[in-house]
């Protein structure tokens, strides 16, 4: 069901579809999916007026004395949900969340995105996004116990995750949400599934649907899954890989014939914004504390700032240009992990990039060998940067961010630092087994 449909065909499908109930979908601050369902008697209400309810509990929302918020379906994003019964069918609507009086409410991060993407679009681009997401299966939510003892690309029987990867595509599927690939990864238990590329507001919440599909086929077998950075010690943690370009109209402005690197300028000043802004955007692609236990050398997450074609051990990477296939011209941005607020993720990313086309940023010449292997000082000369190195760090740089408080505005600006603090405070203070096992014998 994967064509626009208005709000008369959302009525319509609900009432011939004997429709039980349509949930209301939305997300926090940090990305957390929020949403309440409402019968098809409030349908008609909703998709005109929009529902009420108390924000004042939504973490990164409003305040107890301004806590009214109304949520707007929108009912281009009405599908079913397949992991629930047929015979009983619900849909969901993804939502905009609105003041009172109607006008955008400017901690609503589908709001955040839309207006990156309406910068974009004013200039004539189409933002496009394939992202491809990593994540675990384990026995239980109480310990990182796997379930199978696979590696990269294997098959049955290292692979047992098969079944669960296959019944989440279907169900996606069934939603319209074209999947490229599925694999096993690298570590045990660890998996991947790439998306379509897509335009930008389509994409996040593709994504944000595909997070919920994973943990519900799960759910239905039995198992656990979890899109948590850095869920096992010594074992590599899980990205998200974000693909990314610009077209204007059905041409891809990442792209030219004549360039040794068959990249435009355009996309060159891109690279370089992703590139000049990452360390600042990094509390929005790496947002929590457990991020940073992924982004370490040794486990093939980028840790430095640097670009190639080849080379995976830099932080953006460029596929190989293929002949024909112009409209596949890319970048691939690596830092990022699955566990981000995906429509605030999405807009640093596109922000970034603007940036750099704006103000004409100049590309440095790609790296092509292993950064893990050299020194400090070839790294410096090289003039190499790093990612921040723990989410105290990624606060200090973003607070500094000219760039981030204008794109996420003021409200989730200031509510995402507030809620990092907290986060980094709690962490800090935590005593762990390291400390009691390490120190407590010998001190």
């Amino acid at each position: 069901m994967s064509e626009i449909k208005t709000k008369k065909d959302v009525l319509k499908i609900v009432q011939d579809r004997a429709v039980s109930f349509i949930q209301i979908w939305f997300t926090d601050v940090l990305g957390v999916l929020k949403g309440f369902a409402i019968t098809p008697s409030e349908l008609e209400g909703a998709l005109e007026e929009g529902m009420g309810f108390d924000g004042s509990s939504i973490e990164g929302f409003a305040r107890i004395e301004e806590s009214d918020m109304v949520a707007m379906p929108d009912p281009a994003t009405f599908e079913f949900l397949p992991w629930r019964p047929k015979e009983r069918p619900v849909a969901r609507m993804f939502c905009d969340i609105l003041q009172p009086d109607g006008s955008p409410y400017e901690g609503d991060p589908r709001y955040v995105f839309k207006r990156v993407l309406a910068k974009a679009a004013e200039q004539g681009y189409t933002f496009y996004i394939g992202p491809e997401l990593e994540y675990f299966y384990f026995e239980s939510n109480e310990s990182p116990k796997i379930i199978d003892k696979g590696g990269y690309f294997d098959t049955p029987p290292l692979d047992t995750g098969g079944t669960l990867r296959r019944d989440t595509i279907f169900a996606l599927q069934e939603m319209g949400i074209d999947v490229e690939y599925s694999h096993h990864e690298v570590a045990p238990s660890q998996h991947e599934i790439d998306l379509r590329y897509d335009a930008g507001l389509k994409m996040a919440e593709k994504a944000a649907t595909l997070r919920i599909a994973v943990k519900e086929i799960a759910r239905q077998h039995g198992v656990y899954a979890t899109f948590m950075p850095k869920p096992i010690f010594g074992e590599n943690g899980s990205g998200m890989h974000t693909h990314q370009s610009l077209f204007k109209g059905k041409v891809n402005a990442f792209y030219d014939a004549s360039d040794k690197y068959h990249l435009s300028q355009l996309a060159k000043s891109y690279i370089a914004g992703i590139m000049e802004h990452a360390r600042e955007m990094a509390l929005v692609t790496n947002q929590w504390v457990n991020s940073y236990k992924r982004l370490v050398p040794g486990y093939e997450a980028p840790v430095y700032v640097a670009w190639a074609r080849r080379n995976r051990s830099t932080m953006v990477r460029v596929p190989m240009y293929k002949p024909g296939k112009e409209l596949a011209t890319r970048i691939e941005f690596r830092s990022p992990d699955p566990a981000c607020n995906l429509y605030l993720a999405f807009a640093v990313m596109l922000a970034a990039g603007l940036k750099g086309v704006e103000e004409n940023y100049k590309l440095p010449e790609p790296i092509e060998e292993d950064i893990y292997e050299m020194d400090e000082v070839a790294r410096e000369r090289a003039g190499i940067t790093s990612l921040p190195g723990s989410l105290f760090e990624a606060i200090h740089e973003m607070e500094k961010s000219q760039l981030m408080r204008e794109t996420l505005g003021d409200h989730i600006f200031n509510k995402l630092i507030h809620n990092k603090k907290i986060e980094w405070d709690r962490f800090r203070t935590h005593v762990s087994r390291y400390e009691i096992e390490n120190y407590l014998p010998i001190l």
